[in-house]
């Protein structure tokens, strides 16, 4: 692909907030009966006939994300994800979205339209509506604020509490992949900067930074499920990193719980670049974060279900509190979990 060296730049204050509005909005659908007015009023209305499910997370340059090797794109992609992650996690079904941004004078607005093709390609990805959201200026590089909401019957949201001894403990997926990811672009940022002439080169490295770069909430798990005839008793997305998910889920549920070290699931490239950095993997996985995948508990009766499912791994299971929460090494020895996942205030 051949970079063009002199893209065009047209500033901001050229089309002034409104107009940029609706240059960067005017190709988004609604397709949610849900939605009963979307974007161009002051307030988006909505009428779900379900119990209604609100989050909301905030990016910040310089925190969240790194725009020398972050693609505008991408990043529009994965903010909806880190919020639709959350959704699932309730095991509900996403519908809307609203996307506030603060950007600084220097994005034109050919940067912005770059981001909102992301957010626009998310949101028909995951069939979800962008109903509205929020455009002002920044001092400080860019922030990107999104709420998603969704719906499910009350009686089948699942919460972090509701956890008891004897449950399984599954995760979703494979664990560690986008934090290896973040490790091969910091230290190509690193190279590029001793030597700018110096080219990547990441062709081996492409799963690991695709789960940074451009994650994929579990859409598919909750429907998983509920083909399964499975109601998890508790459950969590893997955003800070496993081993902080888990003590999430046990102090919301007021119990312990234990997991096998040969059994976190790891994808096999995520074994190498640990290998090729010196950093342990099963580390990794517990304190790596951004997996975006889900950690639930199970009833025992449920294990036939699931057992087999390729997409699932039973890691663990539920424990007294009085026990703890504990990794059970290779060699059989009892480690206690602590949390080492991602924290935002952490300099």
């Amino acid at each position: 692909m051949i970079e063009d060296k002199n893209p065009q730049r047209t500033p901001v204050e050229n089309l002034g907030e409104f107009g940029l509005i609706d240059f960067i909005t005017k190709n988004f659908e609604i397709s949610h009966s849900s939605t009963v007015t979307g974007i161009g009023d002051d307030a988006a209305v909505l009428n779900h006939s379900k119990s209604t499910v609100v989050t909301t997370d905030m990016l910040v340059e310089g925190v969240h994300f790194d725009l020398s090797y972050a693609p505008l794109k991408h990043l529009g992609y994965k903010a909806i994800m880190v919020n639709l992650s959350d959704v699932y996690a309730m095991n509900a079904v996403a519908t809307q979205v609203t996307v506030s941004i603060a950007i600084s004078n220097r994005f034109p607005v050919e940067a912005v339209k770059e981001l909102y093709e992301g957010i626009e390609m998310a949101c028909k990805t995951y069939n979800v509506d962008l109903i509205g959201g929020d455009t002002t200026a920044s001092r400080s590089g860019l922030v990107i604020s999104v709420t998603a909401i969704g719906e499910q019957d009350a009686e089948k949201i699942v919460r972090r509490k509701g956890a008891s001894d004897g449950d399984l403990l599954v995760v979703s997926g494979d664990i560690g992949a986008a934090y290896m990811g973040l490790q091969i672009l910091e230290r190509e940022k690193a190279v590029f900067k001793a030597n700018p002439q110096n080219q990547p080169d990441i062709d081996a490295y492409s799963y690991l930074l695709e789960r940074q770069l451009k994650p994929e909430a579990r859409k598919d798990i909750p429907k998983l499920l509920e083909e399964l005839d499975v109601l998890p008793t508790s459950m969590i997305d893997l955003s800070d990193g496993l081993s902080s998910e888990i003590i999430h889920l046990c102090k919301h549920s007021d119990v312990g719980i234990t997991i096998y070290e040969d059994k976190i699931p790891l994808d096999p490239t995520v074994i190498t670049a640990c290998e090729e950095f010196n950093l342990d993997s099963t580390t990794i996985a517990l304190s790596g974060g951004e997996d975006y995948e889900l950690l639930f508990t199970v009833k025992q009766e449920d294990f036939p279900k699931i057992k087999a499912n390729p997409s699932l791994s039973i890691i663990g299971h539920v424990v007294d509190a009085s026990l703890g929460t504990n990794l059970v090494t290779r060699g059989g020895e009892q480690i206690p979990i602590r949390a080492m996942g991602w924290n935002s205030f952490q300099e």
